[in-house]
C-alpha cells in the first residue's frame, strides 16, 4: 500500500470495529472523519487502489506465527461459508448450499458468495483447552454461471492455491491442515505441498489397501503398487475389538470404541500411507451419542485420540465464521465491483484475527470490558464479544484521556461510561 492508501485503510478499520452497520460511509462516521475527508477516497481503497490481500493476508498470519513456537506443527483450518447477498450486479452472486437452512435429508440453496477461507488454529495460554482459527487468506468462490466467460475454478483448486501460497511464503516450517469431508479427497490432499499433513473424515465404506511385498528379483510384470485388501471402517468396526476409550472432544467428555489401522487409500491419495481411524459412540443411555465415523491422518506417529483431538481443533473456523458474521458484519458491506467485493468482506475476518492477536499480546488479559455482575459468580472464559468490547474500552479510554482538560486517568464515574459505550458500540 502507499502511505495514503494506508492511512484510509487504518482508518476504516476503526470504523468498521465501532460502526452499527459495515458499509464505507458508516465506517467513516463511526471513526469521525465524516465531512473532514471526502468519501470517495474511501471507496477507492477498496474498489481501484493496487494492494494485494494475498500479501495482507501473510503479513497477518506472520503476526500470528508469532505466537506459535518455530518447532511445532503449525495447524491449518480449511472451510467455506456463504455470505448472503441480494442485488443483481453484485460480482460474484451465485446459488450455494446454505446449511443453516438445509437438513440431512433435504439441500437448500441460497443467493450470495462463497467464501474458501484457511486460517491457522492457535491454542493461546488465556483460554487453556480452547483453540481459535485465524482468517488468513481467501478465495471467492464462483459457480459455473456466474463465472460466465471466466475459467471455472472448484473449491479444492482454491484451496489447494492458498496452501501454495502459505509453502511459498514459509518454507521450512511444518503445516497440517484440518478440514472437513469437502476437502478431504484426492483434489486437495494429493496436491499438498512438501511439509503438509493432512487430518480429515474418511468415507466409511472406503476402498483400504495393505502395503504392497518387495518385488522379488526375477519375477515378470510391473511392480505392484498395493497389497491386498483391507476391510473398510465399517467393516473394521464390525469385526468387534479395539480399544475402549474416554477422552474429552467438543467440550465434553466421551466414551468410544476406536479400531485403526495404516493402510493404502490407493483410489485417493495413491501410494501414500494413511492411518485411519473408526469410532464408535458408547455413550451412556439417555446422553446424546453420535454416529460411527471414520477419520484418517497422514501423520503415521499421531495416536488414535490425537487424530480425533486434531479433527475437533477444524471446529474452531465455524466459530471464526459466526464471531466474523454477528460481531463484526462479515455479510454487511454493500460493494458490488470485482476489486470492491473480493476486498471488503475479507477485512472483517481479517479484524477478527487482529483482535484475537492483540488480545493475546496484551499484558493485563484480566482486565476486561465487562460490567459488573455480582450474581454471576462462576468465572467463564473470555469470549470474542469479550475482546472487541474491550479493544473498544482501550480505544474510547486513549481518546479520552488524550484529551488536554482530562486527567490522564480517569474518575470512576466516566470510567464505567467508557465501559458501557463499548459494550454497546
Amino acid at each position: 500500500m502507499t502511505q495514503p492508501t494506508y492511512r484510509r485503510w487504518v482508518t476504516l478499520l476503526a470504523g468498521w470495529l465501532f460502526a452499527p452497520r459495515r458499509t464505507v460511509t458508516g465506517m467513516l462516521i463511526a471513526a469521525g472523519v465524516s465531512g473532514k475527508r471526502h468519501h470517495a477516497g474511501f471507496h477507492r481503497v477498496f474498489a481501484n487502489a493496487r494492494w494485494s490481500l494475498d500479501r495482507l493476508g501473510i503479513a497477518v498470519l506472520n503476526l500470528v506465527l508469532s505466537l506459535v513456537p518455530r518447532s511445532r506443527v503449525v495447524f491449518l483450518s480449511l472451510d467455506d461459508t456463504l455470505a448472503r447477498k441480494r442485488g443483481r450486479k453484485v460480482f460474484g452472486v451465485g446459488m450455494h448450499h446454505d446449511p443453516l437452512i438445509s437438513s440431512r435429508k433435504k439441500a437448500l440453496f441460497n443467493r450470495g458468495h462463497c467464501w474458501i477461507v484457511l486460517a491457522v488454529v492457535v491454542e493461546l495460554p488465556f483460554a487453556k483447552g480452547l483453540a481459535y482459527s485465524l482468517p488468513v487468506l481467501f478465495r471467492l468462490y464462483r459457480n459455473k454461471k456466474s463465472c460466465k466467460r471466466a475459467r471455472y475454478r472448484t473449491k479444492p483448486e482454491l484451496a489447494v492455491e492458498m496452501l501454495a501460497k502459505v509453502a511459498e511464503a514459509f518454507a521450512g516450517r511444518r503445516f497440517h491442515v484440518l478440514a472437513d469431508s469437502s476437502y478431504s479427497g484426492r483434489s486437495v490432499v494429493a496436491h499438498l505441498p512438501p511439509g503438509f499433513d493432512f487430518t480429515g473424515r474418511m468415507h466409511f465404506d472406503a476402498q483400504l489397501f495393505a502395503r504392497p511385498e518387495p518385488r522379488q528379483a526375477g519375477r515378470p510384470g510391473r511392480t505392484r503398487k498395493r497389497g491386498e485388501r483391507l476391510p473398510s471402517p465399517r467393516q473394521h468396526l464390525a469385526m468387534g475389538g479395539g480399544a475402549h476409550v474416554a477422552y474429552d472432544i467438543y467440550g465434553r467428555r466421551d466414551r468410544a470404541r476406536i479400531v485403526t489401522q495404516d493402510a493404502l487409500w490407493y483410489g485417493t491419495l495413491g501410494t501414500r500411507m494413511v492411518r485411519t481411524v473408526a469410532v464408535e459412540s458408547k455413550s451412556r443411555k439417555g446422553e446424546k451419542g453420535r454416529r460411527p465415523q471414520a477419520f484418517y491422518s497422514t501423520d503415521l506417529s499421531a495416536s488414535p485420540v490425537e487424530i480425533l483431538r486434531r479433527y475437533s481443533l477444524r471446529w474452531s473456523i465455524e466459530v471464526a465464521f459466526h464471531d466474523g458474521k454477528q460481531s463484526l458484519g462479515f455479510e454487511e458491506p454493500q460493494g458490488w465491483s470485482r476489486k470492491a467485493v473480493l476486498r471488503t468482506a475479507p477485512m472483517a475476518m481479517l479484524l477478527y484475527s487482529l483482535i484475537i492477536v492483540w488480545f493475546a499480546k496484551r499484558k493485563r488479559k484480566s482486565r476486561v470490558a465487562l460490567p459488573a455482575r455480582p450474581w454471576y459468580n462462576r468465572r467463564r472464559r473470555v469470549s470474542f464479544a469479550d475482546m472487541a468490547a474491550t479493544l473498544k474500552r482501550e480505544a474510547v479510554r486513549e481518546v479520552i484521556s488524550s484529551h488536554p482538560r482530562l486527567h490522564p486517568r480517569l474518575p470512576k464515574s466516566l470510567a464505567n461510561l467508557v465501559v458501557h459505550c463499548a459494550g454497546a458500540a
